[in-house]
């Protein structure tokens, strides 16, 4: 399956012609729809609940029934990500990642704190920019085939480079501004740690629903 079927193919021209790259409105409503749902997915909420066995069961205290409740919330940026790459292919997520990323470090509140080029020194921000090398690996496993096993190292790969950039970027900034090893460690628990296992669960499934509208996007292109 040919992923680049919406990019158009460039073709010799004389020199005495002027040359041009035409891009098709299409293309650009598919960035323009891509970088749309990344900035939705940043603010939304999902409130995971599932039961736990606490390890406070070994040590006689008496437990009540929320101790065995274990409660976070999710923000699906990073399964629509890999959903987008899915369903548009390398070269145009690549586009709608690099727009969206440059879109928010000139100032526009497309982050989830805000925007401007502050936000580099946000901990957050390796997350955000992992987004490329992630769109990358994910469309190199689907590039050839949608296949199951394909879909699964797509998701896996892809969630397992933004976390770890993410941690990676964040240790640099919290020894940066002097934080200690409770933050760091605090930190991964809160915004990686299980969140991952979710990220990788979504992300699977999202690839799935974008294998279909990637096929339906190719079946239009032709």
């Amino acid at each position: 399956m040919n992923e680049e079927v919406l990019i158009p193919k460039m073709t010799r021209i004389g020199k005495t012609h002027k040359k041009k790259v035409k891009i098709p409105f299409i293309n650009l409503v598919l960035i323009f729809f891509a970088v749309l749902l990344f900035v939705c997915s940043t603010f939304v909420n999902l409130n995971i609940r599932h039961y736990i066995l606490p390890l406070k069961i070994f040590s006689g205290v008496n437990l009540l029934q929320e101790d065995f409740i274990y409660s976070f919330f999710l923000i699906p940026q990073i399964p629509v990500v890999l959903f987008v790459a899915s369903a548009l292919g390398k070269r145009l997520t690549v586009a709608s990642v690099l727009l969206y990323l440059i879109a928010g470090l000139a100032g526009m509140p497309l982050f989830a704190l805000g925007g401007g080029v502050k936000y580099i020194g946000q901990f957050g921000f390796g997350y955000l920019l992992a987004y490329l090398p992630a769109v990358m690996i994910a469309c190199k496993f689907l590039r050839d085939k949608y296949s199951f096993a394909n879909m699964i190292k797509a998701a896996i790969f892809g969630v397992l480079i933004i976390h770890f950039f993410g941690i990676f970027y964040m240790v640099l900034v919290a020894l940066f501004r002097h934080a200690g090893g409770v933050f760091i460690e605090g930190w991964i628990v809160a915004q990686s740690g299980l969140k991952i296992v979710y990220d990788i669960l979504a992300s699977f499934v999202l690839i799935l629903i974008g294998k279909y509208i990637h096929s339906g996007l190719c079946f239009i292109a032709k």
